[in-house]
């Protein structure tokens, strides 16, 4: 079990995560946080200022995709209340639109070029600075904090990009920069970030109305009773290159033995600074699975394809997938749908079938799932009450359901199925035809 610390500042992770606390009752005047997400890169900055900004405004929250983004919050002196968090709300500018900006693709695709790292991130940061008053800049401070994307790549590509942030970064922006603000987080770490958030927003973290759902948490402390509050949503967070899962685990879990593997896969933390209070004491199971993003899980079903099509070639003295005219029929792609894949000096030609069964099929073994458990790779999986629980689905979950099958909202399973065989049995032209 992994406790993690929160600072009343943004400062780098220790066990797991260090960010600011929403608890804290600091004295400051109006603090602003910049963050800009991207696919293998989040940043953070902070700063101070008090009329800048007008009325109240809602907090935001952020999704990790492919390519990079930027959003700016800001949050007001906290009321002195140990018992709720800092009101954090996103900037809008003059219109009143929220202060975003996005660029593609990701910052790992530079691992060839690690020189060119800064200048990839110098209109998102160009962008900030423009929001950020000038006086304020060497006051806010800069994080810079890799995930999946740059995960994927060797240590020592992941140095050189973050070396050159390190050196050139600082030359053009004034922001409070170092060294220690550059690093790769793990995918725990960003299950964290993303479970905060979107219970931040939910507003999961206040106090309980009489119609909401609740539950009974104990929260470790020795002598401390359960404690009814809010029930917080779980999250599935598909990017491109990982698979990110993290939902509350109201009751204290007891392991067999202090090496138990499932003891890595949960997270405590206080969302409050004083550690006396527990009301927002936090017990999360969390997990990512490397390689179960949407592009990477496509890969990996793409690398087999490859192999397996070759090796059958070769021993049936075969021409499939070799040519246009003789392509291998993929149940995955949609009907008619003609694409080419290619790996090293091999290239092999599918042609899409539409076979939502057969597909299914394919893929059901790179889950990976065995001994009766429902966690790709056999993970440890934490208990759930499905009868008292909410997940929420984010970035390829929410694209495929709402941008591809047009069903965007509470998922159905047999809803989903019907509607995703309807569409890979759609012809050609319907797939180009639809905005």
């Amino acid at each position: 079990l992994c406790r993690i610390t929160f600072s009343c500042l943004p400062a780098s992770w220790y066990c797991s995560v260090s960010l600011l606390s929403l608890g804290c009752a600091p004295r400051q005047r109006l603090l602003l946080l910049l963050l800009l997400l991207i696919t293998s890169t989040l940043l953070f900055l902070g700063t101070y200022q008090r009329q800048l900004w007008g009325p109240q405004r809602r907090p935001g929250s952020r999704v990790n995709n492919s390519g990079s983004r930027v959003f700016v919050y800001y949050w007001p002196p906290h009321n002195g209340n140990p018992h709720t968090l800092l009101d954090i709300r996103q900037m809008r500018d003059h219109d009143h639109k929220p202060v975003v900006k996005k660029i593609k693709p990701g910052i790992s695709t530079l691992a060839k070029t690690p020189t060119r790292a800064s200048d990839y991130l110098h209109p998102l940061l160009s962008f900030a600075a423009a929001h950020v008053p000038k006086s304020k800049h060497k006051e806010t401070p800069l994080y810079i904090l890799c995930t999946a994307g740059m995960r994927l790549l060797p240590e020592s590509q992941q140095a050189a990009i973050l070396e050159d942030l390190v050196t050139d970064v600082p030359l053009e922006f004034d922001f409070l920069f170092s060294s220690s603000h550059a690093e790769v987080i793990s995918g725990k770490q960003e299950g964290v970030y993303a479970w905060i958030g979107i219970n931040f927003v939910l507003g999961r973290f206040d106090h309980a109305d009489e119609e909401d759902a609740t539950v009974e948490v104990t929260t470790g402390s020795q002598n401390q009773r359960p404690i009814s509050r809010r029930r917080t949503v779980g999250i599935m967070d598909m990017g491109g290159a990982s698979l990110q899962i993290a939902y509350e685990v109201p009751s204290a879990i007891t392991f067999n033995s202090p090496e138990e593997a499932g003891k890595s896969v949960l997270a405590e933390f206080n969302l409050g600074c004083d550690v006396e209070h527990t009301q927002h004491v936090y017990r999360v199971y969390v997990t990512t699975f490397l390689g179960f993003g949407g592009n990477m899980a496509r890969q990996r079903y793409e690398d087999q394809l490859v192999n397996k099509t070759f090796a059958k070639n070769r021993f049936l003295t075969a021409q499939t997938g070799l040519s246009e005219e003789k392509p291998y029929l993929d149940p995955c792609l949609p009907v008619g749908l003609s694409e080419s894949v290619v790996r090293g000096n091999h290239t092999l030609h599918l042609r899409g079938q539409g076979d939502w069964a057969r597909c299914q099929e394919a893929v059901q073994p790179f889950l990976g799932l065995h001994n009766g458990t429902m966690s790709p790779g056999g993970v440890y999986q934490a208990p759930i009450n499905f009868s008292n629980s909410e997940f929420y689905g984010f970035s390829e979950f929410y694209y495929c359901m709402e941008d591809v099958l047009r069903i965007g909202g509470q998922y159905d399973s047999d809803k989903y199925s019907r509607a995703a065989k309807v569409t890979t049995n759609a012809p050609l032209s319907r797939h180009i035809e639809r905005p």
